[in-house]
């Protein structure tokens, strides 16, 4: 694909230190790391050493605040190319976890929390979904009552990234009545009497943790409630915003790594004399998976400037979402046709980015959540 105008020398320098951060960190690592349901907490360390973790965070808490949208495509892509999105999610869930204490966080708040994640010395998570609501943000019922000078928090909450490591917690909670006006964002520490948590099997992404939380009468103090109370509602769909243009970029390139996996073993793989990528049927499915891959990209970085630019397109970024899913799904499903039994065993990386295809679909709100709201933006 010929560069875009948007990207300059500084995206190619990250992009050029990140891939020789994922070659020699990640890459060689992951089969491993990917059937032990884990990585090393270490990797966060190192990824903070290298600035990864506080791109497009603010400068005095350790972070890069040059950074746009097209830095973080640049590392999404990068970290994409072992094959992995259970190794994105797990590593850079600070990014859905710390943007609403940037936003909306007292100064004190923002120092005691940001340095060390950013540092990849401590694990941030965001809990938004629960066992009976995912996207129905504003019905959520774990509750937070005040007493003196903390919250009494219960409730429980699941299908949380990072959900075992994490030691802050952005958590929303209800403080006020019902509906989006009665809901806040409350930091909630691992080490808080009365939290709990157990870990979650899943289809896909098994390196990273998922788990189901629970808060029975954990007193959290008043200082960790990300700003005002009952003002966490609008931090959450603004987080939103930005989870799905990540889960985007994420899409298109886990699309891009099936395609040249597919790519690769099409030229390989001789069949009746003749390699691969001589049938025309074969050739077809790459055409059709190169046209969605630089559609949904061209998409993807169109928007992409557009909130470089201080827009928030609602509308778009929910169809590009479906857009770039959509695309995964479909690249996903032909890599491991055109890899045939080899794209049935574990190891290659087609057969991994197809289990995880649905985690995106559904993630940062489900494709008929992303239709609906998408009508609704456009006054359908």
């Amino acid at each position: 694909m010929a560069r875009a105008p948007w990207y300059t020398e500084d995206h190619d320098q990250l992009r050029e230190q990140v891939r020789k951060f994922v070659d020699r960190e990640i890459a060689p690592h992951i089969d491993r790391w990917d059937e032990a349901c884990e990585f090393p907490r270490e990797l966060y360390r190192k990824a903070g050493e290298l600035g990864l973790l506080g791109l497009g965070f603010p400068e005095e808490y350790g972070g890069t605040p040059t950074a746009d949208p097209f830095h973080r495509i640049v590392v999404t892509e990068e970290l994409s190319r072992p094959g992995s999105g259970g190794l994105i999610a797990g590593l850079m869930s600070h990014g859905i976890a710390m943007p609403p204490i940037v936003a909306l966080g007292d100064e004190a708040l923002k120092r005691r929390v940001l340095p060390p994640v950013l540092a990849g010395e401590k694990i941030g998570a965001l809990a938004i979904s629960e066992p009976d609501g995912g996207s129905d943000v504003a019905n959520i019922r774990t509750t937070a009552r005040k007493d003196g000078d903390h919250y009494i928090v219960n409730g429980s909450k699941t299908f949380i990234t990072s959900g075992m490591r994490a030691d802050f917690v952005t958590t929303a909670v209800r403080t006020g009545g019902e509906g989006m006006g009665g809901i806040s964002l409350l930091v909630i520490e691992a080490d808080t009497p009365g939290f709990t948590r157990t870990p979650l099997a899943k289809m896909g992404w098994w390196c990273s943790d998922t788990a189901t939380l629970y808060f029975e009468d954990c007193r959290v103090p008043i200082g960790n409630c990300v700003g005002p109370e009952n003002h966490g509602f609008l931090g959450i769909m603004q987080n939103f915003n930005g989870e799905r243009l990540a889960i985007a970029a994420m899409a298109v390139a886990f699309s891009r790594v099936c395609y040249d996996e597919a790519v690769a073993w099409a030229r390989a793989r001789n069949t009746f004399g003749r390699p691969l990528v001589t049938r025309q049927v074969i050739r077809h499915k790459l055409v059709d998976m190169a046209q969605r891959i630089e559609s949904a990209q061209a998409y993807l970085e169109i928007l992409a400037w557009r909130v470089g630019q201080g827009q928030w397109p609602v509308a778009d970024v929910c169809m590009l979402k479906n857009t770039a899913t959509q695309c995964l799904e479909f690249c996903a499903k032909e890599a491991v046709q055109i890899l045939g039994g080899a794209g049935f065993i574990r190891g290659a990386k087609s057969e991994r980015i197809y289990r995880e295809t649905k985690v995106l679909s559904i993630g940062g709100g489900a494709e008929e959540i992303m239709k609906e709201l998408a009508a609704k933006q456009l006054g359908l």
